[in-house]
């Protein structure tokens, strides 16, 4: 066995002791950054005595619940890798089923895509780079996260929006010619559990959306009655057991058909999607 991995070996143990699920994963990604390789390619890697020293300071910091994604500036997201940081929600594997979803979409010819609370830009870079002809308007109103916005959406067509998404009359210049809206609002109940790295390193702000969870995107729910195109859609992300609750906004609201209840890739119910009433 190499040192390299008896290192790897010894650092999983330590993240396994901490308590974190993914320990073994997480050694190898923390060993591949601090080497400056893939991971694919450690088992061919002979680093020098420098990458133990600082391989152990992160180790060290993840076992303290710091999130891997805060040590490496970067997240995954489908084919992205974003840039990320301390003041930012890290996007998560379950919101790509929600991407998925949202390239699936008939579109027109140079659609308008807006992203509401749109964080670190994930969605909206994504949809940008799998919608070539596509411009996309994506609102935050967080400077910390638009920081990041902007970097992981650089060269793409993405409008930037500093504003709150519950304000009236928000984007009021573009009423019904939005063809596709998609959401990933804050929507954790408040006083959930979560783990360290989600409630000592998220943003609250992004986190929590009210007692029940449902604060935000009710009014998202009024918003996208007022920018969709009729038969456009929209695509909003909630709480594993408000998808009845968000499933019922849809329908009280009577601006929407076809409402369905959809799971992320694990099976858990993750996002409603909605269509705007009227010929399209």
């Amino acid at each position: 066995m190499t040192r390299l991995r008896r290192a790897i070996d010894d650092a999983a143990r330590t993240l396994a002791q901490a308590g974190i699920d993914s320990a073994h994963v997480d050694a190898e990604l923390l060993a591949a950054h601090v080497a400056g390789v893939n991971r694919g390619v450690l088992r061919f890697h002979d680093p020098d005595d420098d990458f133990y020293d600082g391989y152990r300071t992160l180790v060290d910091a993840r076992a303290r619940r710091i999130p891997l994604q805060h040590l490496t500036a970067t997240a995954a997201f489908g084919p992205l890798l974003l840039a990320v940081g301390p003041g930012v929600f890290i996007p998560r594997p379950e919101t790509e089923a929600l991407l998925e979803w949202a390239l699936k979409q008939r579109l027109p010819q140079s659609p308008v895509i807006v992203d509401l609370c749109t964080g670190s830009g994930a969605l909206a870079a994504a949809l940008a780079d799998g919608t070539p002809d596509a411009h996309v308007v994506a609102v935050e109103d967080s400077p910390e996260a638009l920081s990041y916005a902007r970097r992981n959406c650089a060269g793409r067509d993405v409008e930037l929006v500093e504003a709150d998404v519950t304000s009236p009359g928000l984007l009021s210049e573009r009423d019904g010619t939005v063809d596709l809206l998609v959401s990933n609002p804050p929507y954790i109940p408040d006083g959930a559990e979560l783990d360290p790295e989600v409630a000592e390193h998220d943003p609250a702000h992004a986190l929590f959306g009210g007692p029940d969870g449902m604060r935000v995107i009710g009014p998202i729910v009024t918003l996208a009655a007022r920018l969709l195109r009729p038969g456009a859609c929209i695509g909003v992300e909630h709480d594993d057991d408000t998808a009845a609750a968000t499933v019922a906004l849809f329908e009280r609201s009577g601006a929407f058909t076809d409402v369905t209840s959809r799971r992320d890739l694990a099976g858990r119910p993750r996002f409603v999607t909605a269509t705007r009433k009227g010929s399209g």
